[in-house]
């Protein structure tokens, strides 16, 4: 039996919690039959992982995190990477790169990309990132370096954040672009095929959920109006998920419902929304779990009656796209209370599969008290979604046109 060709898939940093949708990729990537390492641009600080993490075989490289980390590997490199072929279109791509973003985050996506040119295997025969901003910088160096071609799929910071400059040349083959790219959205793949030389460069491919990963939904018996109302949403704490309108809103709710909240991610603002939640008075009401695994998400999901996640678009740009979450609580006939920012309406048609609500304080929480108040309405959204994400929002359509994209890659290099 031929031996498929292999693969180099780089990525910010492995594992990661916050980012199951690339590890739900890659073991489905893997079983339908690639051949792949990692590379890891950052090494984890996540103190747990997901099951998922534990059923990918491939290996995993770490690259230097800091230059300043592993100098004598470096400089190895770099001597070795100005011997390459491509060694002068490479350093030419990143000195035009550098003039317009002179920063050591750009340098030092140049060192990490001669690491990686250096240590790949001869066998490699192309290079997949994961985000079109870093992690595509990287690949895009190593892979001119090897004479290799390269790919990417793009999300939602990395498309939202990046300059236009940029993605345009990652997205024209004048100036070595990718093959090909994917993006998890429909407002985000018009966005990029706008920018490429030719739209036939960047496909949708929705993530979509691997049902068999998580348990069938819940025989939910329908709540009375009356009853405690148990909130939950998990994100990281950061600007664009827009908890602390969320805060404001629960502080809002009427004195008459009886209501918990329960967050479950870490964040940059974790301490702040802890405070503003004392300020308001409403800590009482709240259970911060931090970081938690794929288990208890599942766990904490079947036992709530509504998922929140009001997000917004942060002041730099930073935007969610279609947040598995979002397809994770319909896997579990939660009912959706989220905000039209992005894709969301890709899959949630408001007063249909759920509530989308302007993300103002006062508006969330209107919604939240009619919600609490329509059990019956509420149900009928839940089981909605659900039907819409089995219908719709699977994972194996996506992996099959990723798996034909990618080996189609791999062999035209012979």
């Amino acid at each position: 039996m031929t031996k498929p060709p292999r693969l180099a898939v780089v990525v910010k940093g492995w594992p990661r919690l916050s980012e199951t949708f690339i590890a739900q990729e890659l073991v489905a990537l893997e079983e339908a039959g690639l051949d792949f390492d990692i590379w890891s641009l950052r090494h984890p600080t996540d103190t747990k992982t997901h099951p998922l993490h534990d059923r990918l075989q491939a290996p995993v490289h770490y690259l230097p995190e800091y230059l300043r980390d592993d100098p004598a590997r470096v400089a190895r490199a770099m001597g070795a990477a100005a011997e390459m072929q491509g060694f002068e279109a490479a350093a030419a791509a990143f000195v035009a790169d550098l003039e317009r973003d002179d920063t050591a985050n750009r340098r030092r996506r140049w060192g990490q990309a001669c690491v990686m040119a250096y240590e790949l295997p001869a066998d490699v025969r192309g290079i997949y990132a994961h985000f079109l901003h870093t992690p595509s910088s990287v690949a895009r160096y190593a892979a001119i370096l090897r004479g290799l071609p390269w790919s990417f799929s793009a999300h939602a910071k990395d498309i939202w954040t990046s300059p236009d400059w940029e993605l345009q040349e990652k997205l024209s083959g004048a100036t070595h672009g990718a093959a090909f790219g994917a993006t998890c959205t429909r407002f985000g793949a018009e966005h990029l095929q706008a920018m490429a030389d030719t739209p036939s460069r960047v496909d949708l491919v929705y993530h979509g959920l691997d049902l068999g990963r998580f348990p069938a939904p819940p025989t939910r018996a329908l709540r009375q109006p009356d009853a405690p109302f148990a909130m939950m949403s998990v994100g990281r704490l950061v600007e664009k998920k827009g908890y602390d309108n969320l805060l404001d809103a629960l502080a809002l709710l009427p004195a008459a419902l009886d209501w918990h909240f329960t967050h479950i991610g870490g964040g940059a603002l974790d301490a702040e929304m802890r405070a503003r939640a004392d300020r308001l008075g409403i800590a009482s009401r709240i259970t911060w779990r931090g970081a938690c695994d794929q288990p208890e998400v599942i766990a904490a999901m079947r036992e709530a009656d509504l998922f929140v996640l009001p997000s917004r678009i942060a002041a730099d740009g930073d935007r969610d796209g279609l947040p598995n979450v979002l397809m994770e609580a319909a896997s579990q006939k939660l009912a959706i209370l989220s905000t039209p920012v992005s894709a969301i309406p890709e899959f949630i048609d408001t007063g249909v599969h759920g509530i989308l609500s302007d993300d103002a304080p006062a508006a969330l929480a209107i919604e939240m008290a009619k919600m609490a108040a329509d059990p019956a309405g509420t149900t009928a959204m839940a089981n909605a979604a659900f039907t819409r994400l089995t219908a719709h929002f699977l994972m194996h359509p996506g992996i099959e046109h990723l798996t034909k994209r990618l080996t189609a890659m791999l062999t035209a290099q012979g």
